[in-house]
């Protein structure tokens, strides 16, 4: 018995994590069993990197280099004491970004050799691919005013990722599109600057057919 693979993908405050809470509880009240991941993390291993990479002062002058081995790291992990077993039993995965996001940021964003960038994602991840990604997209004026919102509402918190310029997330952004247009058959766009609740049906709209 094998599970399914679903991954959350796109730009800063795009609504992930509330829409992946709401897919599971959608899909736990239907009788599933649900594990919601995020990376990087989703083991203690993984947590310590993402600490490193997003919120440690040690981070200052991480080469992005380093920046793409490290968030490989964390995804070999959790691919492999996390995802395969999971699947592996039968479950649905919700991952809260996967390898689409390194090719994004670390490819499109930090300019490295997209094939280089490619074969570290191989490595990581092996044969275990999603099912389904759903890419969550906004402008990126948009993105800005919701990351301020949240800034202004929780209080600062420092994120090492969201300290790069504009240029950066809009070759981000670029890089989903790009990414997006050469899987249409997996990445699915979902406009997520509708209401919460108009993007969470067009996600069911496209998760319903692969649950029942």
């Amino acid at each position: 018995m094998s599970g399914l693979f679903i991954t959350f993908e796109g730009t800063e405050g795009g609504g992930k994590s509330t829409q992946i809470q709401l897919l599971a509880e959608t899909l736990r009240g239907l009788g599933h069993t649900v594990r919601t991941l995020r990376e990087p993390g989703g083991t203690p291993i993984g947590e310590e990197i993402r600490h490193l990479l997003k919120h440690s002062e040690a981070n200052h002058g991480m080469s992005s280099e380093t920046e793409l081995l490290l968030m490989n790291a964390s995804r070999a992990q959790i691919v492999r004491v996390v995802i395969q077993p999971a699947l592996a039993a039968g479950e649905i995965v919700l991952c809260d970004r996967f390898y689409d996001s390194t090719i994004a940021y670390q490819g499109y964003g930090r300019k490295l050799d997209l094939g280089q960038v490619q074969g570290v994602v191989d490595f990581a991840v092996g044969t275990t691919h999603p099912d389904l990604t759903l890419l969550l997209a906004v402008p990126l004026a948009v993105s800005e005013a919701r990351r301020q919102a949240r800034n202004q509402a929780t209080g600062p918190v420092r994120d090492r990722m969201e300290e790069a310029d504009r240029a950066f997330f809009e070759r981000v952004e670029k890089g989903f599109d790009a990414i997006a247009r050469q899987e249409p058959h997996r990445i699915k766009t979902v406009d997520a600057t509708q209401p919460i609740e108009a993007v969470r049906k067009a996600i069911w709209n496209l998760v319903e057919p692969l649950v029942n």
